[in-house]
């Protein structure tokens, strides 16, 4: 019986599934995605997500953790310099297994596994587009610029009803003029004489 044995053992001795894995584990951290049967890519990808995460904390701890399953100081390195810096942000989920046509030989069912972060086909590149994070609170700046929103759009109202009240009162205001200053006319005629 295989009661709690979750892990694949792939038809190999245990000192043999580990070499091979840490073997690949290397050449998937140095070549970015390689090429093996759909099996050993599940199995890899439970072994090095683990060592990936590991490697955003970049002290000794853990380098000398990470080199206990990989064997291989160039490939600790790198881990650690090129590929926690490029995975820094992102919370988990770090390879990609695509399947491939099976092997002509023997009909093996065959996949390529890869990092995510350094394929720039599939989705977006994430160095040059920052993601932007969503806040449940209203920032402060939002609250300083709807005000100043919502004030322009009145001022402009009231600069407009500003003009028509303008123009409508010289109308208003001539009609008065014209005869008030006929009877200040007559009487200045009237003076006139007068003096």
């Amino acid at each position: 019986m295989r009661h709690g044995k979750k892990h694949n053992h792939l038809g190999r001795t245990t000192s043999h599934r580990k070499a091979m894995l840490a073997n690949m584990a290397s050449s998937l951290i140095k070549h970015k995605r390689i090429s093996t049967t759909l099996a050993k890519a599940k199995a890899l990808r439970v072994y090095v997500e683990p060592l990936i995460t590991k490697s955003k904390n970049d002290t000794t701890h853990s380098r000398r953790t990470v080199f206990a399953y990989l064997q291989d100081k160039e490939t600790v390195t790198e881990l650690f310099r090129d590929v926690a810096a490029k995975v820094a942000n992102r919370p988990g989920g770090y390879t990609r297994i695509i399947k491939l046509n099976n092997r002509l030989g023997d009909n093996a069912e065959m996949a390529l596994i890869e990092l995510v972060d350094y394929n720039e086909v599939y989705g977006k590149d994430t160095a040059a587009e920052e993601k932007k994070t969503t806040r449940r609170g209203r920032s402060k700046a939002k609250k300083a610029d709807a005000p100043a929103e919502a004030k322009a759009p009145k001022a402009e109202a009231v600069v407009e009803e500003a003009e028509v009240v303008e123009e409508a009162a010289p109308a208003v205001e001539e009609t008065p003029a014209t005869e008030e200053s006929a009877p200040e006319a007559s009487s200045t005629e009237e003076e006139a004489p007068k003096a």
